[in-house]
């Protein structure tokens, strides 16, 4: 399992885009990654579980956790060694943490918690909730985006992450990540 859930070494610096759904990860993912002409990690978590939706009209479940990890750690594998400088990780192995301890009272997989704090992201973007929230088969908590938000935003701080908030439009968003990227890519003196 180890090899599953770790990270491949790389020297590319991985930003992830972090936070509760609905917020715009993915577009920024995308927009940033075509701004700085590189790759990015989709989320793995969206296909697994729109094709169990699709085919048995079935949601998330605890023991998709671990087969989600899996699938997200080796899409952002294939991608790190693609790339030299920079990768964009729409969602990480703590997005699915956090996820995993609050639909399942607390619990995440002891393999899933510890490869979510011993994996390494230069920096996390925590999308704010300050955009409508927009319906889909997947998602589910309307009412729960203040609470989500506050559980993600948590997990950075308890561990120590490096995160920035990206609020506002998504103009706004894209040029507060650009800022903080090229700080990220000028080298120290």
């Amino acid at each position: 399992m180890e090899k599953t859930l770790s990270q491949h070494s790389s020297n590319c610096l991985k930003v992830v885009l972090f936070g509760p759904e609905s917020t715009g990860k993915t577009t920024l993912s995308r927009a940033l990654a075509d701004h700085f002409g590189t790759l990015w990690v989709p989320e793995y978590a969206r296909v697994y579980l729109q094709n169990k939706w699709d085919s048995e009209q079935k949601t998330c479940e605890s023991s998709d956790m671990l087969p989600i990890a899996i699938g997200q750690m080796e899409l952002e594998n294939v991608a790190a060694s693609k790339t030299k400088e920079l990768l964009f990780c729409d969602t990480n192995l703590l997005e699915t943490k956090v996820y995993s301890e609050v639909y399942y009272d607390g619990y995440c997989d002891p393999i899933i918690n510890y490869y979510a704090k011993k994996n390494f992201y230069n920096l996390y973007f925590l999308c704010d909730i300050d955009i409508p929230w927009v319906a889909d088969d997947l998602r589910d908590m309307p009412y729960e985006r203040k609470k989500m938000f506050t559980a993600f935003e948590d997990a950075l701080q308890k561990y120590k992450l490096p995160y920035v908030i990206l609020s506002g439009s998504k103009s706004d968003r894209i040029k507060s990540a650009v800022n903080h990227i090229n700080q990220l890519l000028t080298p120290k003196i």
